[in-house]
């Protein structure tokens, strides 16, 4: 591309013809002017054209900025969406165990008291009943309390002759004053238990120490509702044989423990409060 002031000087100079060396002195100096003028305008331009894509550069980076900006946002208001929801529900279900954990407690402490209750109910009518054996009665009759039940073991000697399943005369007397304390604790549940040695029987009218054991609980039941009046619907009779040993039948001390009758005494669980309140005031008192 032609310089257009080199131009207008070169025709000057044809038109004119000859010029003083002064007047092409200056001439040049102009024209040295000029150029510089002439490439410092197209450095500017190059430049100006340079900084233009740069700009474009820094806006289209910043719009993709802008853009990776507006996702991160949303998706940490979804996450803290998410969390509150959570939360939230981490709060009922806090609040629904604490409901349980205390509900819990209640129960327990409801158990605990029970127990305690049923410990002294227990113990106030064991020691109703030992203080109103004699000495002769207490040697051949044992009571315990063991997890809530009250046990009353009779044995059978006191109770019976060898090989029968009558009741003594002088049964009847110890047999009375457990009727009474049966008697006074209206809503307990009463099984009489037969257990013998592991003596076979030799009896034609029984089979075995099955029988045996059973005919022997079903005496004392029928003693206790037909003599001493206590209620039939409470009482239930059972015979274990000889599978129910409390000592080594080797020795006769042994087999003469495992031949017993037991009296079992327990209260019914869905009257269990109203008993409490029927317990003896004084627990060392005998009527």
């Amino acid at each position: 591309m032609r310089n257009p002031a080199i131009i207008l000087i070169v025709a000057a100079i044809s038109l004119s013809g000859c010029v003083s060396n002064k007047k092409y002195a200056s001439l040049q100096a102009e024209h040295r002017a000029l150029q510089q003028d002439y490439t410092t305008v197209q450095m500017n331009l190059a430049e100006s054209k340079a900084n233009g894509k740069s700009l474009e550069t820094l806006l289209e980076e910043a719009r993709r900025n802008n853009a990776e900006l507006k996702q991160s946002y949303a998706n940490l208001q979804k996450s803290l969406d998410h969390s509150i929801q959570q939360n939230t529900q981490g709060n009922v279900n806090i609040s629904k165990l604490v409901d349980e954990i205390n509900a819990s407690n209640r129960y327990i402490k409801q158990l605990v008291d029970a127990k305690s209750k049923s410990d002294s109910l227990n113990l106030a009518l064991t020691t109703k009943l030992t203080r109103s054996l004699d000495y002769d009665e207490a040697q051949e009759v044992n009571v315990k309390v063991l997890k809530g039940v009250v046990y009353i073991s009779l044995a059978d000697n006191m109770l019976f002759k060898s090989g029968s399943y009558e009741v003594n005369d002088r049964a009847m007397q110890t047999l009375g004053k457990i009727a009474k304390i049966i008697k006074d604790y209206g809503d307990y549940d009463v099984l009489v238990e037969g257990n013998t040695d592991d003596v076979p029987i030799n009896r034609t009218n029984i089979r075995n120490n099955w029988d045996l054991s059973a005919l022997r609980a079903s005496s004392i039941v029928q003693v206790l509702q037909n003599d001493f009046n206590v209620n039939p619907s409470r009482l239930s009779a059972a015979g274990r044989g000889e599978y129910n040993p409390i000592a080594d039948n080797s020795s006769e001390y042994g087999r003469q423990r495992n031949r017993r009758t037991e009296i079992i005494i327990t209260p019914k669980l869905d009257q269990f409060l109203d008993l409490i309140d029927k317990a003896p005031q004084n627990e060392g008192e005998v009527n």
